[in-house]
């Protein structure tokens, strides 16, 4: 018989109000298993030197050929690169999936590791480039906080720099809210851990894993500007230069482009340097800015603040004002993160740079337009209460675009109530916590056309707490890599619409998309639309349950789910475990129940069990959900686990029709499907199924 769900998985949310606990307050919901040797990266697999380059045109989105997803995901200008795909003289790690490990955090689940000096990986530019974005991953020291060192960036006689790379604010440990140290016990002895099925704090003798316990969060990124303008054709280099002091690098993917030259002035504005701000970055600017934002306001004209780098030693507050740079590349917002010395009244402890609404509680901010600039932060630690987000407050008939945001806690954390936001043509990575959160009564706001990578939890979140959300849109986004949680999280709301999203590679305790009846939300209700997502190598091991999940997640842990749920156009690629995964917490498996849920017109190209995993009461309707690669059976129905065998699982399976494909064979029409053996409601549960790993998708035949 299938054991029970042991607790709760999935992102911590980070308001105080949130409980901190799980169904039973004896278990703690983060928890993993140890990943032993991996400063060494204990899973690489030696790779001959590579001898031949590769063709011409190797360029993947979310590392998969472009054309699986076709009109899905973000538009940025972007070619991306796999550095397991180029020509390398260093060591090929991965592919891997295992949590707490350098290939399971790479793009793809590969890299490649730079181990001496001289040793390189070369890419050959497919289009035109002048800039590109390494995404890297260095050791941790010894005690914690990071190593710096250069990285050589070269094509020819062309471009040869020596580009500064740090892993000071990569490297998280241990128990949520995680530490910085590696050497550091157990935050939380007296939670639950999967690592000896046990609570630690209650064994003779103590149970206390190995250091460094579960380590993550290691890679960064790093743009650079190289100089000049490189054809189609050329090759570019990156290496551990001679004198070297790093043990190691990895690289995981570099992204080429072509960035426009630095925008002009606006004719009417107030200019910020005029002000007083410092584009050398030498003397804080905060207080010209302010100023700068003071007299726009009583101007009616924009603030304007040329390429330069800008010192900003505290949150800077907008209301009806317009803010322009120069571009991302060239205008960029900097500054440490600062103790405050006494806390705020939101409980935060530390302030830094960013650009914030008043809080809904004064009456919000409205009509703020930021644009064209980029915010770098300094935070290397997770600490919920602190307000040290990129963008932050209530922010209503307001628009972000063009603006790039590393290095804060959460790049976009919105509390309302308030209406109107837009985030546009953004990218957003390296957080401690979020992407993206509209948080508390955020009503028809949109996010659309971003690219959000390494988030350090939910890349992009709707969380109704408190109040709901309503009539609010993520649409052609791109997401990769978050190291905890999912890469898009509804919790709660009415009338939702994510559409359009490309989702890759989310790590460890959540998938891909994700609806979830949790963290106090208000109830879904109205139409809940996911349309035309795609995700690719989602659905990985759950590891406090230590169970497969699916590449989306729906999970009823506080209240039933009975909205009118539609999944169409969906695509899941390449899904570890499961396509689809419907779930109710063990604690609540009679009580709760999911219905209304419509999948139709799916794609389901590989998965390692099954397409649909039912762990709940309730019913869903399948139309014309095709799928092939398929490692166990179509359907693992173990309903709410009461074992009635005489009148079913108290799950039901609708067979709309058209659902092709069986388990057994690759996909194709016949009256074999992967659905009907399993309809209505027949007992096929198996707690663990063996994996067996599917082939790398690929275009799907034409009719």
């Amino acid at each position: 018989m299938p054991r029970p769900l042991r607790s709760a998985p999935g992102s911590r949310k980070e308001a105080p109000t949130v409980p901190r606990s799980l169904s039973s307050p004896r278990f703690a919901r983060l928890a993993g298993v140890v990943a032993m040797a991996l400063v060494a990266g204990a899973t690489a697999v030696p790779a001959a030197v590579a001898t031949t380059s590769p063709p011409p045109g190797v360029e993947t989105r979310a590392a998969i050929d472009p054309s699986l997803s076709t009109n899905r995901g973000a538009r940025l200008g972007l070619v991306e690169q796999e550095a397991e795909n180029a020509v390398t003289d260093g060591e090929l790690i991965g592919p891997s999936r295992d949590a707490y490990t350098l290939p399971a955090e790479a793009s793809g689940r590969a890299a490649v590791k730079l181990d001496a000096a001289g040793e390189s990986v070369q890419f050959t530019l497919t289009k035109p480039a002048n800039a590109l974005t390494v995404r890297y991953a260095l050791p941790d020291s010894a005690t914690g906080g990071g190593l710096s060192g250069k990285l050589r960036v070269s094509s020819g006689s062309a471009v040869d720099k020596l580009v500064g790379v740090t892993s000071k604010y990569s490297w998280l440990y241990n128990q949520y809210p995680f530490t910085n140290d590696p050497n550091a016990d157990l935050l939380h002895p007296d939670w639950w851990l999967a690592e000896c099925g046990c609570v630690p704090s209650e064994q003779e003798p103590v149970y206390q894993p190995d250091k460094p316990f579960r380590p993550f969060h290691f890679y960064a990124e790093q743009r650079v500007l190289l100089g000049t303008q490189l054809p189609a054709g050329a090759t570019v280099s990156i290496s551990l230069p001679a004198g070297t002091t790093l043990p190691w690098a990895v690289v995981d993917v570099v992204d080429f482009q072509q960035v426009a030259a630095p925008l002009k002035a606006p004719r009417v504005r107030v200019h910020a340097v005029a002000m007083g701000a410092d584009p050398t970055g030498k003397k804080d600017s905060t207080a010209a800015i302010e100023a700068a934002i003071a007299k726009a306001k009583q101007r009616g004209v924009p603030v304007w603040v040329p390429a330069g780098t800008y010192k900003i030693s505290r949150h800077i507050v907008v209301d009806d004002v317009t803010i322009r740079g120069a571009g991302s590349w060239y205008t960029i917002f900097t500054g440490k993160q600062v103790t405050l010395s006494t806390p705020a009244p939101d409980g935060s402890t530390h302030t830094g740079v960013g650009f914030y609404g008043r809080s809904a509680e004064d009456g919000g901010s409205s009509n703020v337009r930021l644009a064209d600039f980029a915010i770098v932060g300094d935070v290397s630690e997770r600490i919920d209460d602190d307000q040290v987000n990129g963008i932050g407050g209530a922010l209503s008939d307001s628009v972000v675009n063009k603006v790039y945001i590393q290095r804060t806690k959460v790049g976009v954390w919105l509390d309302g109530p308030m209406d109107n936001f837009r985030l546009l043509n953004s990218v957003v990575v390296d957080q401690m916590a979020d992407g993206l959160n509209f948080h508390t009564g955020v009503t028809s706001s949109l996010a659309k056309n971003n690219l959000f990578r390494n988030t350090g939890d939910d890349a992009l979140a709707m969380w109704a707490d408190g109040v709901t959300n309503a009539d609010n849109t993520f649409e052609r986004n791109t997401v990769q890599t978050p190291t905890l949680a999912n890469g898009i999280a509804i919790y709660g709301g009415t009338d939702i619409t994510v559409v359009g999203n490309l989702v890759a590679d989310p790590i460890r305790e959540g998938s891909a998309l994700h609806l979830g009846s949790r963290f106090g939300a208000q109830p879904f209700a109205g139409d809940i639309s996911l349309r035309n997502n795609t995700t690719v190598r989602a659905g990985g091991l759950e590891l406090n349950w230590n169970i497969g999940m699916g590449a989306l997640w729906v999970f009823s842990l506080e209240r039933s789910i009975d909205a009118n749920v539609l999944v169409q156009g969906d695509h899941y690629l390449d899904s570890t475990y499961n396509a689809i995964m419907l779930v109710t917490d063990w604690s609540q498996k009679d009580n709760l129940r999911q219905e209304n849920l419509t999948f139709k017109n799916i794609k389901v190209d590989g998965v390692g069990t099954s397409v649909l995993s039912a762990r709940t009461a309730g019913s869903a309707t399948f139309v014309n959900v095709d799928a092939r690669n398929v490692g166990a059976y179509g359907v693992n129905n173990c309903g709410a686990f009461n074992w009635d065998w005489v009148n079913g699982s108290e799950f039901t399976a609708i067979d709309g029709g058209g659902n092709d494909g069986t388990s057994a064979t690759p996909w194709g029409d016949g009256p074999a499907n992967w659905l009907t053996r399993y309809t209505p409601n027949t007992i096929s549960c198996n707690d663990r199924p063996t994996v067996v790993a599917p082939p790398a998708p690929s275009p799907w035949a034409q009719p």
